[in-house]
């Protein structure tokens, strides 16, 4: 497991992290040894890939990851509430609506209520269970996309793009409640609006995909404002987390028009705290 450091960290730290690896894993049942040695190889690749938390990736990613699972419950939260709508206002009996439910449908709801709730989960403090549940979600999501609905290309990679995301947080970042709560107003504010439009209760039947997106966009702004940073780690933020959102504008568009507006809105993500600082940059 050294092997995977890299040459001049194992020369540097090897030693150490043997000896402190042997220490605490004497005695342990081999489940438990199982996993710190699955700790210890994680801890190795993310040092390998730059992706710890002192490093700018590990950072960036580390920032990403609560927006990613946000934006992945937004967007299966849509699914699930557009399923409630159709069959609350269908004249057929619940019942009979549940037992003529595709199978492949009610997978597809099952998967988007797992990544839901394990969102939920995990931007309520629970991170690693709800990662967990997340996870199963969207990898069935993207199992279900490409081998029953024969989507082999853009729902899978931007199912495993959030996977990704969310998985390469470092540890020792997991447990940021700002961001996390951030994240969590941020995915409620996408949400509910969308629900009410699609229901007709603004009196409007569609914002044809942009709302969410752009709650992300000022979401990445109102971080970077908070925190008085050039905007540039929060752009890259929100563009990591972008993807189901982005589909999701394009799907509802019916082209891909609405990756031109992502773009905008990346841009000024990182254009607004810039202007912002310069403004406010003392003569």
């Amino acid at each position: 497991m050294l092997r995977l450091y890299p040459a001049d960290y194992r020369a540097a730290y090897g030693g150490e992290i043997a000896d402190i690896h042997e220490e605490m894993t004497a005695g342990m049942s081999r489940p438990a040894r199982l996993r710190a040695d699955a700790d210890l190889a994680a801890h190795a690749v993310r040092i390998r890939l730059g992706l710890h938390s002192t490093a700018p990736a590990g950072r960036l990613v580390a920032a990403a990851a609560p927006f990613a699972l946000g934006a992945g419950a937004v967007v299966h939260g849509l699914r699930l509430t557009s399923w409630y709508a159709g069959m609350v206002t269908s004249p057929a009996p619940v019942g009979l609506q549940l037992a003529t439910l595709p199978l492949d449908y009610g997978l597809a709801l099952l998967f988007s209520l797992l990544v839901c709730g394990g969102a939920i989960m995990a931007l309520c403090g629970r991170w690693v269970p709800g990662v967990v549940v997340a996870v199963s979600g969207l990898l069935g999501s993207a199992a279900l996309a490409a081998c029953v609905f024969g989507e082999l290309v853009v729902a899978p990679a931007v199912a495993l793009t959030t996977v990704a995301v969310v998985l390469a947080c470092p540890p020792d970042r997991r447990a940021d409640r700002r961001l996390q709560t951030t994240a969590g107003i941020m995915a409620g504010c996408a949400w509910l609006p969308v629900v009410a439009v699609n229901t007709r209760a603004f009196g409007v039947s569609t914002e044809y995909g942009a709302w969410p997106l752009l709650v992300l966009s000022a979401s990445g702004v109102v971080l970077a404002l908070r925190e008085g940073s050039r905007g540039l780690r929060e752009a890259g933020a929100v563009a990591l987390a972008s993807p189901p959102m982005i589909t999701y504008a394009c799907t509802a568009w019916g082209d891909a028009r609405p990756m031109l507006g992502g773009l905008l809105a990346l841009a000024l993500t990182g254009a607004v705290p810039a202007a912002f600082r310069t403004v406010r940059r003392p003569r």
